[in-house]
């Protein structure tokens, strides 16, 4: 691949990358996946609920929920802003890390930041299960099962059950992607949008940008397959596999929540999320997609003020202001065709 084939990085993203170094494109691999495990354990933020209550500026809660039938409990991190009246709309989070690393509790500093305060909302984290020491459908019936637990108990939480909008991260966001095909087919709680951010949704890596960008995004090619072959198993390639294991294997796309979804132009996930956005539209379906120009994966956590993610970050939020202040979605019953 001759270097003018690369999409040129974004010149602040570009000198960000430069400062970390070279361990910002360390690819995963199944010889360091246990290694890489150990070190995110170690090093990565894990708030208490003490930290997180932010001297009285959130009520923040830890809940252990049923999980699927035969599964252990699951642990949701429930917070919202202090002294807000009334039922507020929810995002019910599932944070990124490739399916192998990362924690409910890492990541909601951000979000209380960046859309509980200004959008008055409660937040539910979950923490699924990782691989390969849970593979699929582990993680994804986790998710599902503290979603619905939380639409049952929306009172309890304080929470408005109309207004119920699932999302994440990479990983994260292609459990949501997974979450949302669940929820339409088992004909559970309807949320009211998806927010996809650099969603991981396809595990054959066999789109152009996957090659393109094979050794030179932050998340390649080879971690990629790393992932999905920690999450699957000997499913992994597999010509039946569901699509609550990897959205992008799904053939009908219709009946689903509107989505946001966004992605960088110089990144492995690109070419599979603005397919996902299509096949959405080809269905009939609501789908708002950002490419980001010069963006790479994760590019607004490894430059958090360039310009680039500062306007990544307001697109998102004008995106679930503007979702939340609907009413419920009124998704149709599934089709004996799916």
């Amino acid at each position: 691949m001759r270097a003018w084939d690369v999409p040129l990085l974004d010149p602040e993203i570009g000198a960000a990358l430069a400062a970390l170094g070279d361990g910002a494109r360390e690819p995963l691999t199944p010889e360091n996946l246990a290694a890489r495990q150990e070190r995110d354990a170690a090093t990565r933020p894990r708030p208490t609920v003490r930290d997180l209550r932010a001297d009285g500026r959130f009520e923040v809660d830890e809940l252990s929920v049923p999980g699927a039938p035969g599964d252990p409990d699951v642990t949701l991190v429930s917070a919202r802003p202090a002294g807000i009246a009334g039922p507020l709309p929810l995002l019910y989070y599932m944070h990124g890390g490739g399916m192998i690393t990362g924690n409910a509790w890492s990541v909601l500093p951000r979000l209380l930041r960046e859309w509980a305060l200004p959008l008055g909302l409660a937040v539910i984290s979950v923490e699924y299960r990782l691989a390969p020491r849970t593979r699929y459908p582990g993680p994804v019936e986790d998710c599902y099962a503290g979603f619905v637990w939380a639409a049952e108990h929306a009172a309890r939480l304080g929470v408005d059950a109309d207004r119920i909008a699932i999302g994440g991260k990479s990983a994260g966001g292609g459990l949501a992607a997974a979450l949302a095909l669940l929820t339409r087919d088992r004909g559970g709680p309807a949320p009211v949008g998806q927010l996809l951010m650099c969603p991981m949704l396809d595990d054959r890596g066999t789109t152009f940008s996957s090659h393109q960008m094979a050794g030179v995004d932050t998340w390649d090619r080879t971690s990629g397959t790393t992932a999905w072959q920690a999450l699957l198993g000997d499913r992994y390639g597999a010509a039946d596999l569901p699509p609550y294991a990897a959205p992008a294997r799904a053939t009908d796309l219709s009946g689903l929540p509107p989505a946001y979804i966004d992605v960088g132009s110089a990144e492995t996930l690109r070419d599979e999320d603005v397919a996902y956005a299509d096949a959405i539209w080809r269905s009939g379906g609501q789908a708002e997609l950002h490419v980001w120009p010069g963006a790479c994966h994760g590019f607004d956590t490894f430059a958090p003020e360039a310009a680039l993610s500062r306007e990544a970050r307001d697109t998102r939020t004008r995106w679930l202001r503007r979702i939340l202040a609907r009413t419920a979605y009124a998704a149709p019953g599934p089709s004996s065709s799916r």
